[in-house]
């Protein structure tokens, strides 16, 4: 092969190693671009979940364990729509998100965290038997409130806790819109009051007796009936395990995951 020959080849095979380079360099960005993209997506997502249904999944801990942050806040909405300028946790988005974490073998445990004043009995009952049947680490933390229907998605938890400024109302079964004055009337109104303070008494150390006197308290509220505890007193009382914050509970609850921490301990 003559020395011109033998340049040629060279040449062309540093041009094919270069554009073969080139080819490499955008195949890589591209990859780190659609890389980007996927992220950016992924927080976006986030972001949405967040803001739309107050969740999120938290992963960044020193352990870490996935644990699913889920909100209960305003009034647990029922079968009606509430006003466009309430606050509500709706029912048919906690059901099926609290079934599919059930159902995802990714998530350890879910942080439940309250600030709820109450609302549907049928609604908050369905939200708490269902924490209540999950096989994963659960833990409550009452921050605010947790008043009225509040009360039993508070101890439907493994763990509870309130932090020292925390409020829980209980009070009698209250009803809006027509009511007939019949024996039958007040007959249900006390198998609903039952539903409630049997869940309640089931899942923590109140009683259920004491529960109902707690209720029909003529002393503390000045136009109703009822009992208003505070941090320590819901403790005291048997409803919560303990008085914390955000930082205990995590920690109770990353316990639960690797078998340090007792359930209702």
């Amino acid at each position: 092969m003559s020395e011109y020959s033998k340049n040629a080849s060279l040449g062309k095979c540093q041009e094919e190693g270069k554009r073969e380079n080139k080819d490499a360099e955008r195949n890589d960005a591209e990859r780190d671009m659609d890389n980007q993209k996927a992220e950016q997506e992924v927080e976006e997502k986030k972001e949405e979940t967040l803001s739309e249904y107050g969740q999120m999944t938290l992963d960044d801990n020193e352990q870490r364990h996935r644990i699913h942050l889920l909100s209960i806040i305003g009034e647990v909405e029922g079968h009606e729509n509430m006003g466009s300028g309430s606050k509500t946790t709706k029912y048919e988005h906690v059901l099926p998100q609290l079934a599919a974490l059930e159902d995802d073998r990714k998530i350890e445990g879910i942080l439940i965290l309250l600030n709820c004043c109450g609302g549907d009995v049928d609604a908050g009952l369905a939200i708490a038997e269902m924490i209540a049947s999950m096989s994963k680490p659960t833990v409550s933390l009452v921050l605010g409130g947790s008043h009225s229907i509040g009360v039993p998605l508070a101890v439907s938890a493994d763990y509870s806790f309130i932090v020292p400024t925390g409020t829980m109302l209980v009070h009698p079964v209250r009803m809006s819109g027509m009511v007939i004055g019949a024996p039958q009337t007040y007959e249900y109104f006390q198998r609903i009051q039952d539903r409630i303070t049997g869940f309640i008494a089931d899942h923590c150390r109140a009683d259920q007796r004491r529960l109902e006197q707690m209720m029909m308290e003529t002393g503390e509220l000045t136009k109703d009936l009822g009992t208003i505890l505070i941090g320590e007193d819901a403790v005291r009382e048997g409803l919560i395990n303990q008085v914390g914050g955000i930082r205990d509970a995590l920690d109770y609850l990353y316990g639960m995951i690797e078998g340090t921490s007792e359930v209702n301990g």
